[in-house]
C-alpha cells in the first residue's frame, strides 16, 4: 500500500491535520534579522514548509509521487512530529489510515454534494459548507 500511504501523506501536507507547534526558545538566537531570547514561545507553523515551493514545487498541486523513494528532506513534512517530539501513535494512525482508505475506494463510491466547495482556516481547515458527500456503495 505505499501509493496508498503517498496519497494520505500528500493529502495531509495540503490539509495538515494540525497548523503549528510551539516550543520555548532554549537560548538566545537571530532569524531574520530579529533576536530571539531565551524562554520566548516560537510557534512554527506547517505552512512555512507543506506549501514552501523551495521545499515542494508548485506546493498547491495534488501529486503524490513527491513521497516516492526517500521523500522530502527531514523536518520539512513533519504531519506526526519528528525527533524526540514523534508522536508515539504514528504507526497506529498510519495503520488506521490505510484501512480506512482501502475500505472506503473499495466498497463505495464519492460523490460531493457540492463540488467547487472553498476551505476556510480556523485555525485549521474547514469545509465552508461542511463538505457534504454522498456515499454510493459499489454495485
Amino acid at each position: 500500500m505505499k501509493y496508498s500511504w503517498n496519497v494520505a501523506c500528500e493529502s495531509m501536507r495540503l490539509l495538515p491535520p494540525a497548523q503549528g507547534a510551539y516550543r520555548v526558545a532554549m537560548t538566545d538566537f537571530s532569524f531574520a534579522g530579529y533576536t530571539i531570547p531565551k524562554g520566548w514561545k516560537t510557534f512554527w507553523t506547517v505552512h512555512s514548509t507543506n506549501k514552501n515551493p523551495k521545499y515542494f514545487p508548485d506546493p498547491e498541486k495534488f501529486d503524490p509521487s513527491r513521497f516516492e523513494g526517500n521523500g522530502p528532506a527531514p523536518f520539512i513534512y513533519v504531519p506526526f512530529g519528528g525527533g524526540p517530539h514523534m508522536c508515539p501513535g504514528k504507526e497506529y494512525a498510519r495503520l488506521e489510515i490505510l484501512v480506512f482508505m482501502h475500505n472506503l475506494v473499495t466498497k463505495f463510491k464519492l460523490m460531493k454534494v457540492i463540488p467547487n466547495e472553498k476551505f476556510i482556516y480556523t485555525p485549521s481547515p474547514v469545509p465552508v459548507e461542511g463538505l457534504h458527500i454522498r456515499l454510493l456503495p459499489h454495485n
